[in-house]
């Protein structure tokens, strides 16, 4: 039965959904409070875009139940539809039209009248900083910009509840923090923000909850804060000359933990540089699910082919 007062944006109690004989979401929980941005991680495989289909009532569940504000997706698929924006990691733009007749358009198929179409656009075009390129074709935006239209195109009708499935893949660094810029002032619209991302820094600046899943299941599910100090060591890198980490050692911050771990060194390890840092996000999902990040196995492969 739907709970239209429940104070989470999201609920899912005992989903499960596989394909075939091969188990993707098995018995997941999940609560997501609403006005909050909240960050899904897992690696590849792990369910994250089979629970948004689930979640946007694009893929039924086998089983369990979910709820989007307040909404049963499998009962009330029309109501959650409504309530929701769906921005994915690949641009979904016309590349022939202009940034405004793109976004003139979905307002038109959306419902809108043209009065409030054009007004809409024009407060979507200011509000992604994309005015000056307004009567540009999509065709000749960088991805920034193509992003940046992208997600402005999601939020035409701006839904209670907005999914956001890895929508800074492929953008550069600078492109992604301007991204972040506009993704971070969502909430300020009485929206909140569900987001799959491949980037752990991402989810460190955005979110103020982060959940982790792994192999269908809820393994881990708190601020970044309390997500790192739950991994409970500092950690100690060894670097060769070229300033590369040969080697992460956990220590547990002490003096006395420090002198342990660098009494066990080897001879050839005590010719490498040291350094100590705190826990990263990197070493929660890690420890987590033992896969590094995908765009961090990305970099790894990048440096080793470069």
């Amino acid at each position: 039965m739907s709970n239209h007062n429940t104070p989470y944006a999201i609920e899912t109690r005992k989903l499960t959904r596989g394909f075939g004989d091969q188990p993707v979401l098995r018995g997941l929980d999940l609560r997501v409070p609403t006005g909050q941005i909240f960050a899904l991680l897992g690696p590849n495989g792990a369910g994250k875009t089979t629970l948004i289909n689930i979640l946007c009532t694009l893929l039924p569940a086998d089983s369990g139940q979910a709820l989007v504000a307040g909404h049963d997706v499998a009962t009330e698929r029309e109501q959650v539809k409504t309530a929701i924006s769906l921005t994915g990691q690949y641009a979904a733009v016309d590349e022939i039209l202009t940034g405004r007749e793109n976004l003139r358009m979905i307002c038109r198929l959306s419902g809108l009248d043209r009065v409030t179409a054009d007004s809409r656009t024009v407060e979507l075009l200011d509000r992604f900083d994309l005015t000056p390129a307004a009567d540009i074709r999509a065709g000749r935006y960088s991805g920034g910009m193509r992003r940046r239209l992208d997600l402005a195109l999601g939020l035409v009708t701006t839904g209670s509840v907005i999914f956001l499935d890895e929508p800074t893949t492929g953008l550069d660094t600078r492109s992604r923090q301007a991204l972040w810029d506009v993704i971070s002032a969502l909430p300020e619209l009485g929206a909140t923000v569900f987001l799959t991302t491949q980037y752990l820094e991402e989810a460190d600046r955005l979110a103020d909850r982060i959940a982790v899943i792994n192999n269908g299941v809820l393994v881990a599910e708190g601020t970044a804060a309390e997500l790192k100090a739950a991994v409970g060591t500092d950690v100690l890198e060894l670097r060769d000359a070229a300033d590369d980490v040969i080697t992460e050692l956990g220590t547990d911050g002490t003096a006395t933990g420090l002198e342990r771990v660098l009494a066990g060194l080897t001879d050839e390890q005590r010719r490498l540089r040291v350094s100590v840092r705190r826990p990263s996000l990197d070493d929660v999902f890690l420890q987590l699910t033992g896969h590094t990040s995908d765009a961090q196995a990305d970099n790894t492969d990048q440096g080793a082919a470069a």
